[in-house]
C-alpha cells in the first residue's frame, strides 16, 4: 500500500501521455485534389462499363451515373448484363455519394436542368446505343 500513490501517480502520467499523443498530421485534399480522385475513380468506372458487349445472351442497361449539386445525376451510363453489374453498381452508387460530400463540401453548383434517361437502348455491332 505504500507504492499506491507512486502506482496512481505513474498511471496517471502514462494515460496523459496517451491522451495527448499525435498520429502523423494528414493534410486534407485540395479540392483540385478531391477532384482529381473523383475523375479517377468515375474514369474507372467507365472503363468497366465499357468492356461489356451486348449480344443475344445479354441485355443493355443503364444507371444513373454522378451527383449535380441541384440534385440528379449528370448522365446515364450504358452497359450490358456481360459484366459484372453487382460490381459496377456499388460503384456507381458510391461514387454518386462520393461526388455528392465533394458539392457539399466545396460548395459547387451546377444548372439545375434534370438529365432524362433513354428511352430504349438498340444493340448494334456489340454496342448498345441509347435512344433520347
Amino acid at each position: 500500500m505504500k507504492n499506491a500513490p507512486f502506482h496512481l501517480f505513474t498511471l496517471a502520467i502514462c494515460l496523459s501521455l496517451m491522451a495527448f499523443q499525435c498520429d502523423e498530421d494528414i493534410m486534407p485534399l485540395t479540392q483540385e485534389e478531391e477532384r482529381k480522385d473523383l475523375n479517377i475513380y468515375k474514369n474507372a468506372i467507365e472503363d468497366l462499363a465499357a468492356t461489356s458487349v451486348c449480344n443475344e445472351t445479354t441485355e443493355c442497361k443503364y444507371i444513373a451515373f454522378g451527383s449535380k449539386p441541384c440534385g440528379g445525376p449528370w448522365g446515364y451510363l450504358i452497359y450490358t448484363t456481360s459484366i459484372d453489374t453487382k460490381k459496377l453498381k456499388l460503384w456507381v452508387e458510391d461514387y454518386n455519394q462520393r461526388e455528392s460530400n465533394f458539392n457539399s463540401k466545396w460548395d459547387v453548383g451546377s444548372d439545375c436542368s434534370v438529365v432524362n434517361p433513354p428511352i430504349s437502348i438498340n444493340c448494334q455491332n456489340n454496342s448498345c446505343i441509347p435512344i433520347y
